[in-house]
């Protein structure tokens, strides 16, 4: 499973990391479709996941793309489709028709988001909508309450606006815990993507299915290897100590900092 956020040719020197320029992004889908890749959307992937699920097809990839940015529509989408490669689209649902007001540490507050229309033209084109939360926080950073309220408020949002099911949910920053999946099952979503630089396979967990983020310094070179399996490890598996260990730092950094500084964004 890949995962894009922007296609873009301008951006921040923050934001740049995340913005994937459009010549390399065309290259890149030209890579899988020479490659031979077969285009799954995160729901067809679960159904292929789940016991007595259709099988998989040969050489499978998954696209996903996080956020919600105008881009996706007009950069990305029609490069999809020249090579007939499915995505999926992760939409941060209180920002549509708006900027990523949550990006301003970034400097990248006024980077344009989908409008309902755009919304409405990319379901009508086969791309499953996803959602991504509602103001793009850290989930495991919140009180129950308020992480419940965001999980449940963007599918709301997606179905009321697409009047169709919402089924699968990206955690924002890829950060979850035990008690935010809970409520991502509870909301009745049937799978949901973190941010792990790993394969995914067969025996992935459906609520945290491992996705291998694409940069802007991602060359086809090193898409080929990630393709390949080389250098990274396959799902499931364990998180490392220094990962779990961030966990915690994150959680008692945001007791301890005055709430007056605001959430960080990433």
């Amino acid at each position: 499973m890949l995962l894009y956020h922007s296609v873009a040719d301008e951006s921040s020197a923050r934001f740049r990391p995340w913005c994937v320029h459009p010549r390399r992004f065309a290259a890149h889908m030209e890579l899988l479709a020479d490659r031979g890749r077969h285009g799954l959307t995160v729901g067809q992937l679960e159904q292929a996941l789940r016991p007595g699920g259709p099988p998989l097809p040969e050489r499978p990839v998954v696209i996903t793309f996080d956020d919600g940015f105008a881009d996706f529509h007009s950069t990305a989408l029609p490069v999809l489709e020249k090579h007939h490669l499915a995505s999926t689209m992760y939409a941060t649902t209180g920002y549509l028709g708006g900027t990523a007001r949550w990006l301003a540490r970034e400097r990248e507050q006024d980077r344009p988001m989908l409008h309902p229309e755009q919304l409405h033209d990319i379901a009508a084109r086969g791309v499953e909508i996803g959602a991504h939360s509602h103001t793009h926080p850290r989930l495991d950073e919140l009180s129950a309450a308020d992480s419940r309220a965001e999980i449940h408020r963007s599918k709301e949002v997606l179905e009321q606006e697409l009047q169709r099911p919402v089924t699968s949910f990206a955690y924002p920053h890829g950060c979850h815990s035990r008690r935010v999946r809970e409520q991502v099952i509870e909301a009745g979503y049937s799978s949901a993507t973190a941010v792990r630089h790993a394969m995914s396979s067969p025996e992935d967990d459906l609520f945290a299915l491992a996705r291998v983020m694409v940069l802007a310094d991602t060359t086809t070179e090193d898409l080929a290897e990630l393709l390949a399996g080389q250098g990274i490890p396959q799902a499931p598996y364990r998180p490392r100590t220094r990962t779990a260990l961030w966990r915690v730092a994150r959680r008692t950094r945001r007791v301890l900092v005055p709430a007056h500084r605001g959430r960080r964004a990433a």
